[in-house]
């Protein structure tokens, strides 16, 4: 494969190719390899996107009519956990001229209405399941059963997002343009609106919404209702989305650094985005009647823990209710409803849940 490169952040990062194209690959591969009894060490398929990957095959094999072989994922210089495994394809002919495509080993399987698939099919994907199906055609008519496997599979599972959307006992087979664009936005709010529309079909109604892991965990610890969804920096897009879905009350838990930002109408908190806690702060002291003094002190804090030492030690606690109830306004202004049942809380690591 020709590197491929997107600028993030600044950087040149090289772009990689997904497990669908994997997939993909390795059994245009396997019935090549059965049409002519021969190994094949290399494959090229097309990606959605209209990129040609031309990919390496490994352990290719041929015998009692089938074939199998596999393609190494590479993710480029996206921090992804299936960089690397192994994603075999094992072939063998049929009959009725179609072709049925499932997983085995390492591949999960849907426990959850409202994914891509019915509960108990092979996690693999539509967009990969058409490439697999694709690719097979243009080099034959026949009919093949084919089975996706990753003997590492089961393993790394656990350190992706699948048990959170209703996908047990491996990595899914996934990506819908073929190529893995490093940092990809797109890529994590797709996560995360899967895991809002697995609650949604559970028939919650109602939902929980935090940055981070500590976040979760103050949401636990205050037993707040409905299933909760981690959702990063992306706070405009997933409540929209929670919205828009059909939720009837949703229930935000942030760290103070983050909440403060949307307190003033910042629907995305990474840093690289904006930076207004401070400005936040003094906002909200302002409307307090904080003396210039105060004012200046806050805006040279680094921190808000720090400003937050302030607050509470000049007796202007008060506002950190106000930046609550800001939080709240704006998020009725974002998706244009008054009436809508929303409730926030904001958290801070030495003074915890903030009134």
């Amino acid at each position: 494969m020709k590197d491929i490169y997107v600028i993030k952040e600044g950087k040149r990062r090289r772009c990689g190719y997904t497990t669908g194209s994997c997939a993909a690959a390795a059994a245009k591969a396997c019935v090549m390899m059965l049409d002519t009894g021969n190994i094949v060490d290399k494959v090229s398929i097309d990606t959605p996107s209209g990129i040609v990957l031309d990919l390496e095959v490994n352990d290719p094999r041929i015998g009692d009519g089938r074939a199998s072989c596999c393609v190494v994922k590479d993710a480029g210089d996206d921090p992804d956990v299936t960089d690397g495994m192994e994603i075999y394809a094992k072939v063998s002919r049929r009959d009725d001229g179609g072709i049925v495509i499932d997983g085995g080993e390492g591949i999960g399987r849907i426990a959850r209405r409202g994914l891509f698939g019915n509960v108990g099919e092979a996690a693999i994907n539509p967009a990969p399941r058409k490439m697999i199906a694709d690719e097979i055609r243009k080099v034959s008519q026949d009919g093949f059963d084919v089975l996706i496997y990753a003997p590492k599979g089961a393993e790394i599972s656990g350190r992706t997002f699948n048990k959170n959307i209703g996908i047990e006992g491996g990595i899914s087979i996934i990506g819908t343009s073929g190529i893995v664009e490093p940092m990809s936005d797109q890529a994590l709010l797709k996560t995360i609106y899967m895991e809002t529309d697995a609650i949604y079909e559970e028939g919650q109604r109602e939902i929980t919404l935090f940055p981070g892991n500590y976040g979760e965990k103050t949401a636990q610890e205050l037993g707040l209702p409905g299933k909760g969804v981690k959702i990063s920096n992306f706070v405009g897009d997933s409540i929209l989305y929670c919205y828009n879905k059909g939720f009837r009350r949703i229930t935000l838990v942030g760290h103070i650094g983050k909440l403060s930002k949307l307190s003033v109408g910042a629907f995305n908190t990474h840093n690289r985005v904006c930076d207004v806690r401070m400005e936040a702060f003094v906002y909200y002291l302002a409307l307090a009647k904080a003396p210039y003094e105060v004012l200046e002190r806050v805006k040279d804090c680094i921190t808000t823990e720090e400003a937050l030492d302030i607050v509470y030690a000049e007796g202007f606690e008060s506002i950190l209710g106000d930046m609550r109830q800001g939080c709240i306004d704006r998020i009725k202004r974002y998706i244009k409803d008054d009436g809508f049942d929303i409730e926030v809380y904001i958290y801070s690591m030495k003074y915890g849940v903030l009134k």
